[in-house]
Formats: structure tokens, sequence, C-alpha cells
């Protein structure tokens, strides 16, 4: 039988509560990381956007009966009995001032799956202009907000077959069908 020494029982421990540190640290990087690609997205909001929200994945529209994808600046709505996804609202809804409907703040993903309950949930806002947005508030967080100039109804390159171009500001999310 071999004497273990006290300088190698140290040694171990040493080793042991190292290890241990070392985990702890990478469990706390990890969670960091779920943190920072779930948290703001406050930059990416429009300027028509509602107010009060750090991170906003999907506006429900009820006005319109649309969602807006925050994070790729997109359209949700029902085309030929498809959900469709386009930089641009149809020319159906060019009288519709985004500045002034109510916006319903929507995080989950693909919201128009459940859209039956959306739309019985939130009937009661069609027609509200009440809710203050972002290019009119005054609240420092929203400085250095996503600006867009425009109401983009219909627009398309020239050419362009329908597929959910407008002007070249398809941003690689394919041509304007479901991405799922």
């Amino acid at each position: 039988m071999s004497i273990i020494s006290n300088k190698e029982i140290i040694m171990k421990k040493l080793i042991l509560i190292a290890a241990i540190i070392l985990g702890c640290l990478s469990i706390k990087t990890a969670e960091a990381q779920v943190s920072v690609s779930l948290g703001l997205n406050i930059g990416s909001q429009p300027d028509w956007g509602p107010v009060g929200y750090d991170h906003a994945d999907y506006y429900y529209m009820p006005d319109i009966d649309t969602y807006y994808d925050v994070p790729s600046h997109r359209y949700v709505y029902m085309e030929n009995n498809v959900w469709v996804h386009r930089t641009y609202l149809p020319t159906r809804y060019a009288n519709y001032d985004r500045y002034h409907g109510y916006k319903v703040v929507v995080n989950e993903r693909n919201p128009w799956e459940r859209h039956d309950v959306y739309r019985t949930r939130y009937a009661t806002y069609r027609g509200r202009r009440d809710q203050v947005v972002i290019r009119d508030s005054r609240d420092e967080r929203y400085r250095n907000h996503w600006h867009d100039n425009g109401n983009h109804y219909g627009q398309r390159e020239r050419g362009d077959k329908g597929e959910g171009h407008d002007k070249g500001h398809d941003k690689g999310h394919g041509h304007g069908h479901d991405r799922d």
C-alpha cells in the first residue's frame, strides 16, 4: 500500500475545484449567449411600432388582419388562401395608416398558425387610434430605431412576376412564400 501525501491530496482537491469553477464559467457563458440572442431588439422595430417593448417578434394589426415580422421587416398576410411574407403590403391596404393603426406585440413563433385566436382576442382593438408609436416617443431607448420611410404598398421591381420582391429589398428571405 502506498501512502498518499498531503501534497497529493491538496493537488487533487485543487484540480477538482478548478474543474468545477471552469464548468460553472462555461455554463454562465452559455446562458449569457442565450440571453443576448433572446434579448432586446429595439433597434429593429420600425418608427411606427408601439412604444414600451424592449423585444417584439411580431406585431398583429387587427385593422388589416396582418402580422409584421419585426426582425426581418416583412409583412405576413393572407393572399389566395396562403400566408405570404412580403416586404410590402398589398394595394388593398393602401389607405391603412401604420402610425395610427393599433399594433399588438406577439412574441410567438408563426402566430398566423393560431390566427383565429389572435383575430378573436384582439377584435376590440380594431379602429383604436390611441397607441403611442416609437416615432412620437421621447424615450432615449428609441433614438436608434429602424426607420422605415414608406408604406410599400405593392411596390415591385420592374419585371417582377408577383414573387415578393420590392425594389430589391428582398434581403434573402425567399420570394414571398412561407419561410418555414
